[in-house]
């Protein structure tokens, strides 16, 4: 019999591309639960639709009789719980969305599966894993040196950061108290293709490409931990295979870059990959090299100044280790986003045009 697997926000960044990698190297049946928000596309998947092991279902995660009906249909072996509003700008803009879905979606897919493995075999129970994935920024923010651990107290800055905090304390807890084998994982900065275009490496890239000001907050000097999502994603498969319920994991690139160094290094690949002489654009306005785009703006209020992960755990259990350099991983990602136009004109089209957000 083959498993399934329940994937909420599926149609999103991170979860597209891990579901892309389920499909691809493992028999499971996929249910890609997602609400199809601003960052969540069909586009996402689009050339795997006709696959017969992928099924989507159009819900919101804190729909409760929904969940509990995809749930009972689907009767999973695995829930990986991607669903979340991500953006810190937004959480600045509107902190209830962010609420809603990673917090309280993340409460009733939880109790969801709490309520469903009080009917499944104990062999079923014991296989059963809920894995949820966050993020670094519930760690707050780190000085000039030291890294963030499985251990580092919780600390967040933002709405943002405060709401996935908040839903990993319920995945602990709902071990803790309920015995549903739950894992966590805490990543860094993700990059790759299908990102929805409000975040630094894609927008600066779009913004170069034509002709735009790159915007840099503050002084470009905090600080980020890159990890390329394919990476990622072999990680949280290896979490869900091998991984110890009530564990979390810390999955981290070990590519610190300021901001302005990876605007520079985005500026360089496009300089050599597609010179500002062939695009008209750039041309016509005298503009010799993306770097001359650069503009430093107004920090983003509450900037966390620097994140790093320290991912000996996962490495040392799992044996787990990022495959691509930032170098790699970039060129690859600006690669994509020069051939993938017209998918960035459609996810952007009613929703975003390249504004400033988190004023």
């Amino acid at each position: 019999m083959t498993e399934t697997m329940i994937v909420t926000g599926g149609a999103g960044f991170i979860g597209a591309n891990y579901v892309r990698m389920v499909l691809a190297k493992t028999d499971a049946n996929v249910v890609v639960i997602d609400k199809l928000t601003y960052a969540g596309h069909k586009e996402n998947l689009e050339d795997l639709w006709s696959n017969p092991r992928l099924k989507f279902v159009q819900a919101d995660i804190a729909d409760e009789s929904k969940i509990d009906r995809v749930v009972a249909a689907s009767r999973p072996t695995w829930v990986v719980n991607f669903a979340a509003e991500s953006h810190v700008d937004r959480s600045i803009d509107d902190p209830h969305p962010f609420i809603r879905t990673n917090v309280t979606g993340t409460l009733v897919v939880l109790d969801t599966v709490r309520r469903f493995l009080k009917h499944v075999s104990p062999d079923q129970q014991k296989n059963f894993r809920f894995l949820h994935v966050s993020t670094d920024e519930v760690y707050g923010t780190l000085g000039a040196t030291g890294l963030f651990t499985e251990e580092t107290p919780y600390a967040p800055n933002s709405p943002y950061a405060a709401s996935k905090a908040g839903a990993d304390h319920l995945v602990r807890a709902y071990f803790h108290t309920y015995g549903v084998p739950t894992i966590i994982t805490n990543c860094s900065n993700n990059f790759g293709p299908y990102q929805f275009p409000e975040k630094l490496i894609p927008l600066m890239v779009l913004n170069a490409l034509e002709g735009k000001p790159l915007p840099i907050y503050g002084n470009g000097q905090n600080v980020r931990d890159w990890l390329f999502v394919e990476d990622h994603c072999e990680g949280l498969l290896q979490v869900l295979q091998r991984g110890v319920p009530g564990e979390k994991y810390n999955l981290g690139g070990q590519s610190e870059r300021s901001n302005v160094d990876v605007v520079d290094a985005i500026c360089h690949v496009l300089d050599e990959c597609f010179p500002c002489s062939s695009n008209p654009v750039l041309v016509e306005r005298g503009i010799a090299k993306y770097a001359d785009l650069k503009t430093f703006v107004t920090d983003r209020p509450g900037h966390d100044f620097r994140y790093a992960i320290d991912p000996t755990k996962i490495q040392t259990a799992l044996g787990w280790q990022p495959n691509h350099t930032f170098e790699e991983g970039l060129r690859r990602t600006i690669q994509w986003y020069m051939d993938n136009r017209p998918w960035c004109e459609v996810v952007t089209k009613q929703s975003y045009q390249g504004e400033r957000l988190g004023l």
